[in-house]
């Protein structure tokens, strides 16, 4: 049976997937990225996690991985990244192929593939121009125009994350150090020292975003407010992709993005506050993605199906 090996490699988790010939999901896995130990060990994790999913003597016909950008897709290498500290053109696709017996690897951008998947088979089927967010440990996208994905002149656009929002304060702040899940850990940690007020995240040895959503998900005034603070920000930076691509529609996928409501509806008040006009928000704007935190694997699998159909088994491994 033909398969297809995913990763999606995050600043803080990374998964991997088995899909067949039609996309099916077979298999699924996951762990801590630690990507603070280096480029090495953190490959190294990766090809475990991958061989994890495969029967012995097994090879999947091609991979496609998911990672922040910037990217070199050509060569397949991450050339930085604001989640990826200390790393600095490392080739992922070259490694990857290497340890899985040569199969042809495929690295885009991980913004990229999650509006490819939910624009061809998820919840921005038939929407156009559609962009798609992954709202996790940082903020990226990706857009859809005339049916394809809009990457720009060098294949480097859509990284709506270091958008420049202007606080109250004057202070100039990225849209990710104010509206991802490592900002909502960042400020709920900052209110935790600088107020006493009363919290379950006071018990939690480690607060990030994902305690403070359970946090907030059970009613905890301060993570809700932590919450609806990274919202009104959100709100603020959708409002400036709504001027410049009078979307169809907005995908929100990424483990911060499964709070819904909670930080949506926060959003769509400033959307609907500073929008230039109504006409900029159609019914149904703002959809969760339909993968949910798969949406992006997803999109790699179909990448590197596509590419081969496209008959592109080449990679540059200079």
């Amino acid at each position: 049976m033909k398969t297809y090996l995913a990763i999606d490699f995050g600043g803080t988790r990374s998964r991997a997937a088995l899909f067949d010939a039609e996309l099916r999901l077979l298999r699924r896995a996951e762990t801590l990225s630690r990507v603070a130990d280096g480029p090495e060990d953190t490959l190294g994790r990766l090809v475990d996690l991958g061989r994890s999913l495969l029967d012995e003597g097994s090879r999947p016909v091609a991979i496609g991985i998911a990672a922040p950008g910037p990217l070199d897709t050509e060569a397949g290498l991450i050339i930085k990244a604001e989640t990826l500290p200390g790393w600095s053109r490392v080739p992922i696709a070259r490694a990857l192929s290497a340890a899985f017996d040569g199969a042809p690897a495929f690295v885009e951008n991980d913004g990229n593939l999650g509006a490819l998947a939910e624009y061809r088979l998820g919840a921005g089927r038939g929407a156009e121009p559609m962009l798609y967010l992954t709202i996790s440990t940082g903020i990226g996208g990706g857009a859809i125009i005339g049916g394809e994905l809009f990457t720009g002149a060098r294949a480097l656009a859509i990284e709506p994350g270091h958008m420049r929002l202007t606080q109250p304060d004057g202070t100039v702040r990225r849209l990710e150090e104010l509206a991802s899940g490592a900002a909502l850990g960042d400020l709920a940690r900052q209110q935790l020292r600088n107020t006493d007020a009363p919290s379950s995240l006071r018990t939690r040895q480690h607060v990030d975003g994902q305690a403070v959503g359970e946090a907030a998900r059970a009613g905890d005034a301060l993570a809700l407010s932590v919450v609806r603070q990274a919202g009104e920000w959100l709100g603020l930076g959708l409002v400036n992709l709504l001027h410049l691509f009078n979307p169809a529609a907005i995908v929100l996928g990424g483990g911060a993005a499964q709070m819904g409501d909670l930080l949506l509806d926060p959003a769509r008040e400033v959307m609907r506050e500073h929008v230039l006009h109504d006409g900029f928000l159609p019914p149904n704007l703002l959809r969760l993605a339909h993968f949910s935190e798969d949406t992006c694997l997803t999109g790699a699998a179909l990448h590197s199906r596509d590419k081969l159909a496209r008959g592109d088994t080449s990679m540059d491994r200079s």
